[in-house]
């Protein structure tokens, strides 16, 4: 139902899962641990999905606490359920026991942070817009306004698209070399001419080795060729099926 990470497991503080789609209620394209709130599933095996997902946690069946998301730079601070509708942003930071900020992927890179010392956590959506606009270092930023420090936050890369599995085209690769300058490597040749295969993974672990963080974990899981655990939305695109299932990364405080 989920996977964890050694660099956060050992961590008697902290509680987070990398969740796959395996162990839910969905069923069809959605089979069948669909965190999407929105997605076309029936929102009653997304509620229920979810409900299982903070049991997992071990956390109240309202606490798991996730953004509308945007592909944005933006990191919001939670310090509870939200009241009203979910702020747009791309990431969170709590440092408020009992709350599991869960991030929704299905190909970008879902990246959970800790500082277990200061006791902050966070969980950021990186897709590539994201990573090139500085969603990591804003959550980064987020955290030591409350109280983390830099150089003792670990952060983790759960399930996301490999460099085999990502080709882009003209397009991408020139906006990309120009907000990226010196950040060429991590775009391989593709077989088709003017395309590249592009390393989303390498490029999210460049950025946060730039930002100094203390550790950072790639747990190597691709999403796209992993059908059996994982929720692809390039997969869900070259089928030409009408959605997808969205996965849920999270991490909470121990009260």
């Amino acid at each position: 139902m989920f996977i964890q990470a050694p660099a956060l497991a050992s961590q008697p503080t902290i509680r987070h899962a990398f969740f796959t789609r395996q162990g839910g209620a969905s069923d069809g394209i959605y089979a069948s641990l669909n965190g999407g709130i929105g997605s076309s599933d029936d929102p009653a095996n997304v509620q229920e999905n979810r409900r299982r997902m903070t049991q997992a946690l071990d956390v109240a069946p309202h606490a798991l606490i996730s953004v509308y998301q945007v592909h944005s730079p933006d990191a919001v601070i939670v310090e509870g359920p939200w009241t009203g509708e979910r702020p747009k942003a791309d990431a969170m930071v709590t440092a408020t026991p009992g709350l599991a900020l869960g991030i929704t992927t299905a190909d970008c890179g879902p990246v959970l942070f800790a500082d277990a010392q200061a006791r902050v956590i966070g969980a950021a959506h990186a897709g590539w817009r994201g990573a090139v606009t500085g969603i990591l270092e804003s959550t980064v930023a987020a955290m030591e306004r409350l109280g983390a420090r830099r150089q003792d936050i670990v952060a983790v890369l759960g399930p996301t698209i490999s460099q085999k599995a990502y080709e882009v085209g003209p397009d991408f690769i020139e906006r990309f070399d120009r907000e990226a300058p010196g950040h060429e490597r991590f775009l391989a040749p593709a077989e088709r001419p003017g395309h590249a295969m592009f390393d989303l993974p390498g490029f999210i672990g460049a950025r946060l080795e730039t930002a100094g963080i203390g550790a950072f974990t790639d747990l190597g899981l691709c999403t796209y060729s992993d059908e059996e655990r994982f929720f692809s939305y390039r997969r869900t695109t070259h089928r030409r099926e009408p959605d997808y299932g969205r996965l849920i990364s999270a991490i909470a405080l121990t009260p």
